[in-house]
């Protein structure tokens, strides 16, 4: 059995970060990260994780802790024409979907580089494989995490450290129950569009995490992974 790691997981308050902890607690030691303090308060009793970071990684990263595989989670979507987006959540987007998965790795590198392990998953979106009419910053902001991804893989690749993204599709969250949601396309309309007609459940992306981080995923490395029910192939 692997030995117990250090996982920090951001946007883990709800959602996919929610999943990927939970499907982890029980064998890792879980840091979740999130801006609710309470909130990650409670979780952290009811699903015995190790601790939480109450942060708002538009503005800060600070992790005080030696982390052996980081998962970027946290992200903010805009569905919204270009001529509609205003400038702070552009910049918001930016600083949280590209600018704080880069700081949050820049902050454990030394350690994994150290312990010649490590592991870094980014958690893209298919929409930065293919790009989405209508949330353009959203596939800017995924998309340049596949860029990251590949650098890093490249400028890690002799310290034992693997660096992939997970693109997933539309995922069974409470992303597809909003009511702000259904006013753009209802789930039916969605379903249509995706080739298994079916969304990805959570823990499909956290089972793809458990593998990378595994010893059999070693050489696995730089890649760009869609767990999308088939919606990059087209419909």
């Amino acid at each position: 059995m692997m030995n117990k790691k250090n996982i920090l997981i951001t946007g883990a308050s709800q959602g996919i970060g929610l999943e990927i902890a939970k499907h982890f607690a029980k064998l890792h030691n879980v840091y979740v990260v999130s801006r609710n303090e309470e909130k990650l308060r409670k979780l952290c009793e009811q699903y015995e994780f190790s601790g939480y970071f109450a942060l708002d990684l538009t503005k800060e990263v600070k992790i005080d802790l030696d982390i052996d595989v980081l998962i970027n989670n946290a992200g903010v979507y805009f569905y919204s024409p270009i001529e509609k987006m205003n400038e702070e959540d552009i910049l918001s987007s930016i600083k949280l979907n590209t600018i704080a998965p880069y700081m949050l790795s820049k902050a454990v590198v030394p350690h994994m580089k150290k312990q010649k392990y490590g592991r870094i998953i980014n958690i893209g979106s298919i929409s930065g494989v293919m790009g989405e009419a209508n949330a353009s910053v959203y596939s800017m902001t995924k998309a340049s995490l596949i860029g990251l991804t590949k650098s890093l893989a490249l400028e890690l690749a002799q310290d034992g450290i693997t660096v992939n993204v997970i693109n997933p599709g539309w995922v069974d969250t409470e992303l597809i129950n909003n009511e702000n949601l259904e006013e753009d396309f209802s789930k039916e309309e969605i379903i249509e569009t995706i080739p298994q007609r079916r969304f990805v459940l959570p823990d499909e992306i956290a089972s793809t995490c458990e593998f990378l981080i595994s010893e059999k995923a070693k050489s696995i490395t730089g890649q760009s992974i869609n767990v999308c029910a088939g919606l990059s192939l087209g419909f």
